[in-house]
């Protein structure tokens, strides 16, 4: 049963993508008409304090008739992240240096903010 108490009918077809405390399924199945849809399952790993584990999951249906739209929109949002930000992860849980590069610039901003003999010309073209 699923989290709405209905019954799912079985998986017609599945894949699944690990990364990192997140899985994603991807799972072919039919409904009662048997015609085929779509679920998309994120599930997300999340530790209690004691050590103990739960999971966190959210469910998308994709049913045929929004295929055409939905993957549109996918394709043109993903396009537009690579665009703007390109392939690298930055974020500050992917990169393991992170907070040691910021605090090497914060203790750097501090020295020249509480020096008054100290001068930074700084170009806001270079910001």
């Amino acid at each position: 049963m699923n989290e709405n108490g209905m019954m799912e009918k079985d998986e017609i077809f599945s894949k699944v993508l690990r990364a990192g405390r997140r899985t994603y399924f991807f799972d072919v199945r039919a409904t009662k008409a048997d015609d085929y849809y779509l679920t998309i399952t994120e599930s997300k790993k999340f530790t209690n304090a004691d050590g103990s584990f739960h999971y966190k999951k959210h469910k998308i249906y994709l049913y045929k008739e929004d295929f055409e739209g939905f993957a549109e929109i996918l394709s043109e949002m993903t396009n537009y992240i690579v665009e703007e930000k390109g392939q690298e992860v930055i974020s500050d849980k992917h990169q393991k240096d992170f907070k040691k590069e910021y605090q090497d610039d914060e203790e750097v901003t501090t020295e020249a903010t509480h020096s008054p003999d100290k001068f930074t010309d700084i170009s806001f073209e270079d910001i």
